[in-house]
C-alpha cells in the first residue's frame, strides 16, 4: 500500500534536490489528513514544492497568490445576480478544490486570512447563509514569507493551528545549489510530472494510518512531552489537547512511511518540531532566534525519558 508513497517521495526529490528530510515530513502531513505550512525566505522551493506534491499525489488543486488587497469573497465565492434566472448564483471561488496552494498567505490581511478557518477545520465553506461542502479529500498548501519581511502580516494563533505542520526548506548545500544551477528549471519538470496516486488511493492510505497502533505508555512519553510545555516556563501557552492529538496523528503517519504497523517514542521525536514549534510562542526571545521554539522544543524533548 505504502509502495506508492515512496515513489512519490523518490518523485519530489528529483524536483526539490537535497530536501529529503522536509519533503518527507511534508508527504506525513497529508497523509495524516492535515494541512501544511512551508515557511522560509523567497526562492528557496516553496510553491514549486507545494505544487509538486499536489500533483504527485493525483489531486486536483488551484492557486492563488495572497495579496494584500485580496478579498475574503475572492477565496470563498459570491453570488451574483444572473438576469436570465432572475436570482442570484453562487460562483464558487478557488477554494472548491482539493488542493488550494494559498502562496504567500500572510501577504493577506487577517480578514482575508480568516476566510479559511472553517474550510480548514470542518472542509466546509459557510456563504450567503447556506454551508457547502468542500471537495475530498482538502488540502490547504500554504507558503508564508519571514514576517519581518515588508507587506507580511503576521498569522494569528488561530491560523497557526489549523496548520497540521510547517516546514521550512532552507537555503540548498553546495551539491544541490550546484544541480540546480546547471540542471533543467523546476519549472519545466513540473509540466511533465506524473500522478503516482489518485485521491481514492490516498483515502485509503489515510484511513490506515489512523489504525496505526499506539500503546499505552507511547500516549504517556507524548502526554509528558505536552505536559512539560505547559509547566516549563517557556512558553506563552503550552500545548492544547488539538495539539497533542495533531502529534500523535503526525507521529503515525512517520511510523507507517517507515513501514511500522506501531508507533515509537522516535517517530514522535522526528515530527514534534514541525508540528507543534509554529504552535508556540516562547516569552522570551532567545539570542533573537526566529525558530526560538525548535530549540526550547528540543532541549525539552531531550530531558524527558523515555
Amino acid at each position: 500500500m505504502f509502495s506508492k508513497v515512496h515513489e512519490v517521495a523518490k518523485q519530489l526529490n528529483q524536483v526539490i534536490i537535497g530536501k529529503e528530510r522536509q519533503i518527507q515530513q511534508a508527504l506525513v502531513c497529508l497523509l495524516g489528513g492535515g494541512h501544511l505550512l512551508i515557511e522560509d525566505v523567497p526562492g528557496v522551493g516553496k510553491t514549486t514544492l507545494a505544487h509538486a506534491l499536489a500533483i504527485s499525489l493525483g489531486l486536483q488543486f488551484n492557486r492563488l497568490q495572497f495579496t494584500s488587497d485580496l478579498l475574503p469573497t475572492d477565496v470563498v465565492g459570491v453570488s451574483i445576480f444572473e438576469r436570465e434566472k432572475s436570482q442570484f448564483v453562487f460562483h464558487p471561488g478557488p477554494i472548491f478544490t482539493q488542493v488550494l496552494l494559498a502562496d504567500e498567505i500572510n501577504r493577506a490581511t487577517p480578514k482575508t486570512q480568516s476566510a479559511l478557518l472553517e474550510a480548514m477545520e470542518e472542509q466546509q465553506v459557510s456563504a450567503e447563509g447556506q454551508t457547502r461542502q468542500l471537495p475530498q479529500p482538502f488540502f490547504v498548501i500554504a507558503t508564508q514569507n519571514p514576517t519581518h519581511q515588508v507587506g507580511t502580516f503576521a498569522l494569528p494563533e488561530s491560523q497557526l493551528d489549523r496548520f497540521l505542520m510547517c516546514v521550512s526548506l532552507g537555503y540548498p548545500d553546495a551539491a544541490a545549489e550546484r544541480a540546480l544551477l546547471l540542471g533543467e528549471d523546476r519549472r519545466s519538470l513540473l509540466k511533465n510530472l506524473p500522478a503516482i496516486m489518485q485521491p481514492e488511493e490516498l483515502q485509503v492510505i489515510q484511513h490506515a494510518i489512523r489504525n496505526i497502533h499506539a500503546s499505552s505508555s507511547l500516549v504517556d512519553y507524548l502526554q509528558k512531552i505536552a505536559q512539560s510545555t505547559r509547566e516549563a516556563g517557556l512558553f506563552a501557552e503550552g500545548m492544547s489537547p488539538r495539539a497533542a492529538i495533531a502529534l500523535l496523528q503526525a507521529s503515525k503517519a512517520w511510523a507507517a512511511i517507515e513501514g511500522r504497523d506501531h508507533v515509537l517514542p522516535e517517530d514522535i521525536q522526528a515530527v514534534l518540531v514541525p508540528v507543534i514549534a509554529h504552535r508556540l510562542r516562547p516569552i522570551k526571545a532567545v539570542n533573537n532566534k526566529t525558530n526560538a521554539s525548535a530549540d526550547l522544543l528540543v532541549q525539552l524533548m531531550q530531558k524527558i525519558p523515555v
